[in-house]
């Protein structure tokens, strides 16, 4: 988990991505407020979901899986619901292969 979270804050403060880091370990109330806000269809099926989560605000944008396969697939700030910066990779979808 420690490892996840620390690859999603590096891309963060590396892209320059402003953020609010919640810790649900220390914070019953950050606690409280993920289960909340966490879909139904996206917990796990025995327990309470765990970090990192990722949220717009309150919308629920999804888990490090789902971050890690926007990165993958450069949409990134897409998947954030965000607008790339100008001249930035990491918003583009794929180019498609020239023939």
């Amino acid at each position: 988990i420690k490892k996840q979270q620390q690859d999603v804050l590096g891309f963060l403060e590396a892209n320059k991505i402003e953020f609010e880091e919640k810790d649900i370990a220390a914070n019953e109330e950050n606690r409280k407020w993920m289960r909340e806000n966490v879909p139904e269809d996206s917990r796990p099926a025995s327990g309470n979901p765990l970090p990192p989560r990722l949220f717009n605000d309150s919308r629920y944008l999804g888990d490090y899986e789902a971050f890690f396969e926007a990165r993958e697939n450069n949409a990134v700030y897409a998947f954030l619901g965000l607008t790339a910066p100008p001249g930035s990779k990491v918003g583009e979808p794929p180019s498609e292969p020239q023939s």
